[in-house]
Parts: C-alpha cells; structure tokens; sequence
C-alpha cells in the first residue's frame, strides 16, 4: 500500500479552508466558523481523525439536509445544577459549544453542572470542550453516543459505538491537563485517516465481515474495544449516561453516520463540570495536580521510552509544534478542500467515510 502524499498547511489556512468548504455546503458562517475552529484543534493535536478528513462528510449531510441548518436551540433547566439542551439536530461543534456555555453558567451559579445535549450531531474530540473548561478554573467530564461499528467483547456483530471519555482538569502554572479517549482500541476516524493516507492498520485495531482482524483499513467491518470486557463495559456505561438517560436510542439503535446523509442523527452528549472550590481550596488542588505531574515525570523510564508523560501530554506537544510549525493534512483532502465541489469522490463516490 503506497503512501499518500502528505501537505503542510499553516493553521490559519487549513481554517479557512474548512469554514469555505462547510458554507459552500450551506452551513451558516458562525457554525462554520466554530466547527473549523475544532477541526484544527483536533488536527493541531494530532487527532487526525476528527480533523480535516471529516469535512466531507460534514459538507455531504450538510449538503443534504441531514443537518438543521438554523437550530433552535433551547435549554431546560431541570434541577439547580443540571439541564438538557435540546440541539434541534443542528451542526454538532455548534450545538455543543453552546450547550458548553449553559454548562459553564451553571457551574459558576451552583458549584456543579451536568448538562446533557439531546438531539445533536457529530460533535467531533470531547477534548476540545473539556480543555475549555479547564481553562476557566473547572474540572469537566464529557462523554457522547457514536453509531454501531463496535463488536461486543466475545461476539461477532456491531452493537455500541466507539462512546469516547474526556476529561480534564486545571493545572498550576501549566496549561489544563487533558485526556481523550474512544472505548475502542482505536476511533472509527483513525481508520478513516489510514484510508485518506493509504496506510496500513495494526491487526489489534478491527475486524473484517468475517469477524477476523485485519490490516486494510478499507476491509474493516467492526472495530474492537479497549481492554476486552473492560472496554466493552465503559462503552455500555457511555451509552447508558449520554443517551438512555436523556431518552434517545441506545446501542444498535443509534442512527448511522454514514447510511442516509438525509436524516438527522438525534445524537447524545453529556458535561460534567465540578468547582474544585467546592470540595477544596482550590489553589492547593491545582498545585497537587502539577507535583502530580512533576512526579510522573521524574519516574525512571522504561526500556524503549524516552520518558514517562502525563496522559494526553504527547497531544498537548503535537498542538504546540503543528500551531507553529504548520499541520500535516492528506494531500487528497487538500486536494478536495480547494475544489469546488461539495462531495469527495476518492473513495467511489461514497467520500472517505465510506465502510
């Protein structure tokens, strides 16, 4: 398999073109702007998978009407320190930054915030909200339903989806320590990225019709959880908070990215936000959290490693080096956000998000 040419593009740039090819599908600028605005984010970070490969299939369901182009959002307060912010199926990063916004009001009123979103799109990395949080003093928790595309631990047919976790907390003197993670040993994206480069995927990552792991990232069927059993239990419990709990459909009932760009997706996502003040000072909380780093850092590598980081450390690195030095996007993607074209014919005409 020959590898895709790869181009280097400043991140004010790669924005630019994200934002015109998304209004160009007929997304109104602000949302836009706001889901180029995560998508270099996630590139920055080296999240490849939620970055500038899934424009056009953002731009296609945009294209046809799979996404409400003018949502009324609302939010329903339904406790001192929780609500639902109903997202009338609007464009994903939009809906969930503004339902991050109720959160955060929320928090700063009560000392504690869960907010759940119902009816929303794809909403792309959970860390980009939680780092967010972070930034204003908080500690955040976030989680979201994804389609079926996950074999159960010890069976043979989809079932959840890839359920990602995010968490982050403030940091003394640092930036907000960060971690992101899909309940799958890797994100349906990063399959997407191997397709839009041409490479190869370790056989620990899915499965083809047949149930058997494989390379091709082309053949994958069903993706693997994380940790066998362990995994398949946290996508259960993702699941369960993100979408049972705010009455929207479960499992292998959760709408699919990828069938009918035409439908809204009527997705799940949950905030978690804490006051450290509540439950201590939170000065001291802080400064704990950076000797907690510090530490880490200080413990003798294993053979083989340079060094030991804090979770979510290595992506901090890649957003500072890839912000100054530029971001590494697939030559094809490149290629199709400079076109005046909506769809993405690379893959026969399905895009690259095809199964």
């Amino acid at each position: 398999m020959t590898e895709t040419e790869i181009t280097v593009l400043k991140p004010e740039i790669l924005h630019q073109l994200i934002k015109k090819k998304l209004m160009k599908a007929s997304l109104p600028e602000e949302a836009a702007n706001e889901a180029a605005n995560h998508l270099v984010f996630a590139d920055a970070c080296g999240i490849h998978s939620h970055g500038a490969v899934r424009v056009d299939y953002y731009a296609e369901r945009i294209a046809k009407g799979g996404t409400t182009l003018h949502p009324n959002i609302t939010f329903e307060k339904t406790g001192p320190s929780t609500g639902i912010v109903h997202g009338d199926n609007g464009m994903g990063h939009y809906v969930c930054n503004e339902a991050l916004k109720y959160a955060l009001e929320m928090v700063e009123e009560s000392g504690l915030a869960f907010v759940g979103i119902s009816q929303t799109g794809h909403s792309g990395a959970l860390s980009y909200y939680v780092k967010k949080a972070a930034e204003e003093g908080y500690v955040a928790l976030s989680m979201c339903q994804s389609d079926p595309m996950v074999v159960p631990f010890g069976g043979s047919e989809n079932y959840f989806g890839t359920n990602p976790i995010a968490f982050a907390t403030p940091c003394e003197g640092q930036p907000p320590v960060v971690f992101d993670m899909a309940t799958t040993v890797q994100a349906w994206g990063k399959i997407l990225d191997a397709r839009s480069k041409q490479r190869e995927i370790p056989d620990t990552w899915a499965v083809d019709k047949e149930g058997n792991p494989t390379t091709d990232p082309n053949a994958v069927n069903g993706l693997l959880p994380i940790a066998g059993a362990k995994g398949y239990g946290l996508m259960m419990m993702v699941d369960i908070l993100a979408g049972s709990l705010l009455g929207l459909p479960f499992g292998k009932h959760v709408s699919s990215m990828y069938d009918d760009l035409t439908a809204k997706r009527n997705l799940g996502q949950m905030f978690l936000l804490i006051d450290p003040a509540k439950f201590t000072d939170p000065i001291a909380f802080q400064q704990r959290i950076l000797q907690m780093v510090t530490e880490l850092h200080a413990i003798k590598p294993a053979n083989g490693f340079d060094q030991v980081y804090y979770p979510g450390e290595l992506s901090k690195k890649c957003y500072d080096n890839y912000m100054a030095e530029g971001i590494p996007v697939a030559k094809p993607i490149v290629d199709y956000l400079q076109s005046e074209t909506v769809h993405f014919d690379q893959y026969g005409g399905k895009g690259a998000f095809a199964k």
